[in-house]
């Protein structure tokens, strides 16, 4: 089944309500987008699973993209083992009334993202057995995937990449490289040291030689010098008695 006829078999299997097919981006890997009202958002994910040609048996992913003030786009993405195509479903909700039906009783696997999309954007799924928190501590306050979302991080600290070093409106500079303990600096060694006109660097003193050894061993002592033997004088005998 092609791209376009899976978007027209979705429309087929609706009545009522107004309903729109495109296509998605992606070429080769372009999917049927369907849109449709609030109201109909169940009935078509139900059809979509349940057609015999569409067979759209397994869920992939459900998220929400935020509009502004058009409200909020939820969008599920359905693929058929059987049929080997895919199909996006759309339905927009207003801002002041974020609220869709569940469809957790038709794929269980949307559990996770309904509570996901909830944390996020703050829209409401009827019928979902507990929209618990699941990525964000229990007291965080807000939804982060709203536009209008401020992240403190930003208040505090400007975005390091939104100008080229040192031209921040924070006024914060480039930070100088560090080096690893040990490293001397550029102009203590290497070519930059014998450029001419540039500042030496101080001597380092000379290490002294230890005088003692490592803690907890003796010192050995020193060998007493051996004395010279005296000379021996010309015609003297040795004492044994030779003539």
């Amino acid at each position: 089944m092609t791209v376009d006829q899976s978007g027209g078999q979705v429309t087929v299997d609706q009545s009522g309500g107004q309903v729109t097919v495109g296509q998605s981006g992606g070429q080769a890997y372009a999917r049927a987008t369907v849109d449709v009202p609030p109201a109909r958002w169940r009935d078509t994910v139900r059809a979509a699973r349940d057609d015999a040609e569409l067979a759209c048996d397994f869920f992939d992913w459900l998220s929400a993209v935020d509009e502004l003030a058009d409200g909020f786009d939820v969008v599920v993405h359905l693929w058929s083992t059987t049929q080997r195509h895919g199909v996006l479903l759309r339905t927009r909700v207003p801002r002041d009334a974020a609220t869709i039906p569940s469809v957790v009783d038709l794929f269980p696997g949307a559990g996770w993202h309904e509570r996901e999309t909830h944390e996020m954007f703050g829209i409401d799924f009827e019928g979902h057995p507990g929209l618990a928190p699941l990525l964000l501590p229990p007291e965080f306050e807000g939804h982060p995937l709203r536009k209008e979302f401020v992240l403190a991080s930003r208040v505090a600290k400007a975005w390091p990449g939104a100008k080229e070093p040192g031209e921040s409106e924070a006024g914060t500079t480039r930070r100088q490289a560090m080096r690893p303990p040990g490293v001397p600096a550029p102009g203590e060694w290497g070519p930059a040291a014998a450029v001419p006109g540039t500042e030496s660097p101080p001597e380092r003193p000379a290490r002294r030689r230890p005088t003692a050894g490592p803690p907890g061993r003796p010192e050995p002592k020193a060998e007493p010098e051996a004395k010279p033997a005296p000379p021996v004088q010309p015609g003297a005998t040795d004492g044994s008695g030779g003539s």
